[in-house]
């Protein structure tokens, strides 16, 4: 009689480590530029700020960390739910190539600016849609991280609509769905969903870095 257990194999850290590459990224260009308003402007327009070049280069460490999971979620796994994952790749990596405007820019878009909020909100779209597609599946592998999953599923889903509505908001006439002395609430939604987003693709990553090791049972 066998056992199967999985251990995390050591191609796992690779992506993993991009995954914090790019989230540090976002922290220190964040910590650089006190002058934007993290509540109601996107990290997006922190390209224009101190240390800029941080910015796409956070979004391609997390897209190459995003093309290594696509890759690792061959097989069996759910068609949709890998062509859909990579959607969300692709989104996050046109959104690093093409730069948004520069801040107070919402009513007259540049064509970059278009190019890249297109691809960044199809990306935050298609990342939720992935997680529920592609749930049975991670959770078969590793049924330990079921509530992880779950919980990481639902918060993709919640933030991204509230992200939806305060964007829908600030592009029809203007910020006015804000609180206290801020504008709009967009820029915190937007952490948020890149908070969770990149939270959900490292726990998918640490899933299907774990490699399968049979082992036997020893008999009384």
């Amino acid at each position: 009689m066998t056992a199967t257990h999985t251990t995390p194999a050591a191609g796992a850290r690779a992506p993993l480590t991009l995954i914090g590459v790019g989230a540090l990224a976002m922290a220190v260009v964040e910590t650089l530029n006190p002058e934007y308003d993290l509540v109601s402007e996107t990290l997006s327009r922190y390209v224009h700020g101190t240390a800029g070049w941080l910015v796409p280069a956070a979004l391609l460490a997390v897209a190459a960390a995003s093309a290594v999971l696509v890759a690792r979620l061959g097989g069996r796994t759910r068609r949709a739910g890998r062509a859909v994952l990579a959607v969300w790749t692709a989104g996050i990596l046109v959104a690093a190539v093409f730069p948004a405007d520069p801040p107070g820019s919402w009513s007259r878009p540049s064509l970059s600016e278009l190019v890249h909020g297109n691809a960044a909100f199809l990306a935050f779209a298609a990342l939720p849609a992935a997680a529920v597609l592609l749930r049975r599946t991670l959770m078969a592998r590793r049924p330990a991280l079921r509530t992880a999953l779950n919980t990481l599923t639902v918060a993709s889903a919640t933030s991204t609509l509230a992200l939806a509505v305060f964007l829908v908001d600030v592009m029809d006439g203007g910020p006015s769905l804000g609180l206290g002395g801020a504008p709009t609430l967009v820029g915190l939604a937007e952490r948020l969903v890149l908070a969770v987003d990149f939270g959900w693709v490292a726990l998918a990553l640490t899933v299907t870095g774990a490699r399968p090791e049979r082992e036997r049972d020893r008999r009384a």
